[in-house]
């Protein structure tokens, strides 16, 4: 090879090294934050009563936080505790009586010390829309009234309290034939908005979530356990780190705004 020969594969070579070095710097230079920061996902168990309010808590959060992933799994607290118990990949469970937690915690399967009462509820009676004008509990025993909506007992909190309310008022034997069951609170409000049924049973939150629905009546809360919405991480979480800033996010003051906004009372 002759003297201009080598110095023109030798400038070529230059040149594409530089090219080589400005492309990957641009790249370098063109790699947002959130890309060039590692990703945490984190999967939610929650009550399906919270639906509403974490939905728009996780557009918070996830404002400010863009690394975090968050994925809910929403459904009855007796079954969300079951998946967790067979080894559902769960980092946060949030429920919606003390029961299901007290499960977990027994099955030694939550994180120490970051268990904590975070939420309150109320129960209501509702009808659909233009339905029966009801002014006490005991009008459910009425011809008129053909069929209740309640939770399983067995795995819905909501439906728990209906049944400790009834057998307080000593109507749970009487209201047994006219009661349908749903899996969910979330199942009950749609009966009662179809009209399927008669009237039902949820939370105060479902019901004002709903414009399909008349509140008729608000239980006494000494008819039932207290209803409070208890929080913690999974021990098997494989981001506890992240779940933590995650449940220190839910106990502070924007994301009570947002409960508060959806009827939420705060745990003492």
């Amino acid at each position: 090879m002759n003297l201009k020969r080598k110095r023109i594969l030798n400038l070529i070579i230059a040149a594409v090294a530089t090219l080589v070095l400005l492309i990957s710097w641009n790249l370098f230079q063109n790699v947002s934050p959130a890309t060039s920061q590692q990703r945490t996902s984190l999967t939610v168990s929650a009550a399906i009563s919270l639906s509403p309010a974490l939905t728009e808590i996780k557009t918070v959060y996830q404002s400010s936080n863009p690394n975090t992933i968050i994925t809910y799994n929403f459904g009855a607290s007796g079954a969300l505790e079951q998946q967790i118990q067979q080894g559902a990949p769960v980092d946060i469970f949030f429920g919606a009586a003390t029961k299901q937690m007290d499960g977990l915690q027994k099955a030694n399967l939550l994180l120490n010390e970051t268990r904590r009462n975070l939420l309150t509820n109320r129960l209501v009676l509702i009808t659909p829309k233009n339905g029966a004008v009801l002014s006490d509990f005991k009008q459910l025993t009425e011809a008129k009234i053909k069929k209740i909506a309640i939770g399983a007992p067995k795995s819905v909190p909501a439906g728990k309290y209906a049944q400790e309310m009834l057998t307080k008022l000593g109507l749970w034997p009487q209201l047994q034939p006219k009661l349908v069951l749903g899996n969910n609170v979330r199942q009950v409000l749609t009966f009662v908005e179809s009209g399927n049924v008669d009237a039902g049973i949820v939370y105060t939150t479902d019901a004002k979530a709903s414009d399909k629905v008349t509140v008729r009546l608000t239980a006494a809360e000494n008819l039932h356990s207290p209803i409070v919405y208890p929080l913690a991480i999974i021990k098997n979480s494989r981001n506890p780190a992240a779940a933590k800033a995650f449940v220190e996010f839910l106990a502070g003051d924007r994301a009570k705004i947002v409960f508060q906004k959806y009827g939420f009372g705060t745990a003492r």
